[in-house]
Parts: C-alpha cells; structure tokens; sequence
C-alpha cells in the first residue's frame, strides 16, 4: 500500500479510470456482436444497430481505448459483412 499521499490519489484515480475503460470496452463488444447477429437475422434495424457500432467504434479509438487502425478493421469487417448479407 502507498504511504504517499500523492501515490494514494494515482491508486483512486487509476481505478476509476480502469473501471470508465472497461465499462466502455463492454459496450463496444456488446454493439458490436448487436451488429453482427443484426446482420445474420437480416432485421429490420441491421443499419441502426451498425450506425450504433461504428459510432461506438470511432469514440473507443479517440479515447485511446483501441488503436486506430484497428477500429479501421472493426469498421471494415463490419461494412463487408453489411453488403455481402
């Protein structure tokens, strides 16, 4: 455990922060897999669910969440998906 007080606030902040990363990394995965089931069943709502997970992907990428050229591919495969379907 930290003596320092600076230290103690580092442990409270990162563990806030963590708990922020992992709860948005969750919903992310969750539109995500939304999207894609969307797009097997062919529902009615397949482009606002994908809408939904693009606009998830693009805000974990500015957070620094996932690298860039990684929520490129999720965008990517997501698109292929889309209009092979």
């Amino acid at each position: 455990m930290a003596n320092i007080k600076s230290a103690k606030k580092r442990i409270k902040v990162n563990q806030k922060k963590a708990a922020n990363n992992k709860r948005r990394n969750t919903a992310l995965k969750t539109a995500i897999k939304k999207a894609n089931a969307a797009i097997e069943n062919n529902a009615e709502n397949k482009d606002e669910l994908i809408n939904d997970a693009i606009k998830k992907i693009d805000q974990a990428a500015s957070k620094n969440l996932i690298h860039k050229n990684c929520a490129a591919r999720k965008k990517s495969n997501l698109a292929k998906k889309a209009n092979n379907a």
